[in-house]
Protein backbone atom coordinates (compact mmCIF):
# COMPACT_ATOMS: atom_id res chain seq x y z
CA UNK A 1 0.00 0.00 0.00
CA UNK A 2 1.08 3.46 -0.34
CA UNK A 3 2.06 5.37 2.30
CA UNK A 4 1.35 9.16 2.23
CA UNK A 5 3.89 11.39 4.76
CA UNK A 6 2.99 15.19 5.37
CA UNK A 7 5.46 17.61 6.76
CA UNK A 8 5.06 21.81 6.39
CA UNK A 9 2.99 21.96 9.69
CA UNK A 10 3.67 24.43 12.38
CA UNK A 11 3.33 27.50 14.08
CA UNK A 12 2.17 30.66 11.87
CA UNK A 13 1.11 34.21 13.08
CA UNK A 14 -2.00 35.07 11.63
CA UNK A 15 -1.53 36.98 7.94
CA UNK A 16 1.34 34.41 7.47
CA UNK A 17 1.73 31.37 5.12
CA UNK A 18 2.53 27.64 5.00
CA UNK A 19 3.05 25.12 2.25
CA UNK A 20 2.19 21.65 3.26
CA UNK A 21 3.46 18.29 1.38
CA UNK A 22 2.41 15.11 1.22
CA UNK A 23 4.60 12.50 -0.19
CA UNK A 24 4.06 9.03 -1.85
CA UNK A 25 6.30 6.23 -0.50
CA UNK A 26 5.64 4.40 -4.29
CA UNK A 27 6.12 5.28 -7.72
CA UNK A 28 3.11 6.63 -8.52
CA UNK A 29 1.38 5.76 -12.24
CA UNK A 30 -1.74 8.37 -11.83
CA UNK A 31 -3.41 9.91 -9.26
CA UNK A 32 -7.40 9.94 -9.77
CA UNK A 33 -7.65 11.89 -6.64
CA UNK A 34 -6.34 14.09 -4.20
CA UNK A 35 -7.34 16.16 -1.12
CA UNK A 36 -6.84 18.05 2.18
CA UNK A 37 -8.85 17.82 4.96
CA UNK A 38 -8.44 19.18 8.20
CA UNK A 39 -10.04 18.38 11.78
CA UNK A 40 -9.84 21.05 14.80
CA UNK A 41 -10.36 20.54 17.97
CA UNK A 42 -14.07 19.21 19.09
CA UNK A 43 -14.99 19.43 15.38
CA UNK A 44 -15.23 16.96 12.47
CA UNK A 45 -12.87 15.96 10.01
CA UNK A 46 -13.45 19.10 7.15
CA UNK A 47 -12.75 18.95 3.31
CA UNK A 48 -10.59 21.65 2.50
CA UNK A 49 -9.26 21.13 -0.98
CA UNK A 50 -9.90 18.98 -3.97
CA UNK A 51 -8.67 17.78 -6.97
CA UNK A 52 -9.30 15.54 -9.79
CA UNK A 53 -7.20 14.03 -12.20
CA UNK A 54 -8.80 16.19 -14.68
CA UNK A 55 -7.62 19.25 -13.19
CA UNK A 56 -10.99 20.09 -11.60
CA UNK A 57 -10.67 21.97 -7.99
CA UNK A 58 -12.68 22.82 -5.50
CA UNK A 59 -12.19 24.61 -1.96
CA UNK A 60 -14.28 25.25 0.91
CA UNK A 61 -15.97 28.88 1.03
CA UNK A 62 -14.24 29.25 4.02
CA UNK A 63 -10.22 29.07 2.27
CA UNK A 64 -11.32 30.14 -1.07
CA UNK A 65 -9.02 32.89 -2.41
CA UNK A 66 -6.09 31.59 0.56
CA UNK A 67 -5.40 27.97 -0.40
CA UNK A 68 -4.07 26.67 -3.31
CA UNK A 69 -3.92 22.83 -4.00
CA UNK A 70 -1.29 21.44 -6.54
CA UNK A 71 0.99 18.13 -7.48
CA UNK A 72 4.25 17.74 -8.78
CA UNK A 73 4.11 14.37 -10.51
CA UNK A 74 7.85 13.85 -10.82
CA UNK A 75 8.10 14.15 -7.28
CA UNK A 76 5.26 11.75 -6.09
CA UNK A 77 4.11 14.67 -3.89
CA UNK A 78 1.00 17.25 -3.53
CA UNK A 79 0.96 20.37 -1.59
CA UNK A 80 -1.36 22.61 -0.13
CA UNK A 81 -0.31 25.96 0.03
CA UNK A 82 -2.17 28.52 2.68
CA UNK A 83 -1.46 31.67 2.63
CA UNK A 84 -3.52 34.56 5.09
CA UNK A 85 -3.77 32.01 7.68
CA UNK A 86 -6.05 32.86 10.42
CA UNK A 87 -6.52 31.68 14.04
CA UNK A 88 -9.85 29.47 12.42
CA UNK A 89 -7.55 27.65 9.82
CA UNK A 90 -5.86 25.87 12.84
CA UNK A 91 -6.08 21.79 12.82
CA UNK A 92 -4.51 18.82 11.68
CA UNK A 93 -4.15 18.33 8.28
CA UNK A 94 -4.99 15.54 6.91
CA UNK A 95 -3.91 14.59 3.03
CA UNK A 96 -5.76 11.92 0.77
CA UNK A 97 -4.61 10.45 -2.49
CA UNK A 98 -6.38 7.86 -4.50
CA UNK A 99 -4.61 6.14 -7.63
CA UNK A 100 -2.42 3.64 -9.03
CA UNK A 101 0.98 2.31 -8.65
CA UNK A 102 3.22 -0.41 -9.80
CA UNK A 103 4.36 -3.44 -8.11
CA UNK A 104 6.10 -5.28 -10.37
CA UNK A 105 4.61 -4.98 -13.67
CA UNK A 106 1.36 -4.73 -12.17
CA UNK A 107 -0.38 -1.30 -11.52
CA UNK A 108 -2.68 -1.59 -8.56
CA UNK A 109 -4.80 0.90 -7.29
CA UNK A 110 -4.69 2.80 -3.63
CA UNK A 111 -6.65 5.47 -1.78
CA UNK A 112 -4.29 6.20 1.08
CA UNK A 113 -4.32 9.00 4.31
CA UNK A 114 -1.23 10.71 5.43
CA UNK A 115 -0.48 10.90 9.18
CA UNK A 116 -1.39 14.34 9.61
CA UNK A 117 0.25 17.36 10.45
CA UNK A 118 -1.16 20.06 12.74
CA UNK A 119 -1.04 23.60 12.23
CA UNK A 120 -1.53 26.39 14.40
CA UNK A 121 -2.01 30.22 13.68
CA UNK A 122 -1.63 32.28 16.81
CA UNK A 123 0.25 35.50 17.48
Amino acid sequence: QVQLVESGGGLVQPGGSLRLSCAASERIFNINSMGWYRQAPGKQRELVASATSGGSTNYADSVKGRFTISRDNAKNTVYLQMNSLKSEDTAVYYCNVGGGYWIGSRLVGFDSWGQGTQVTVSS
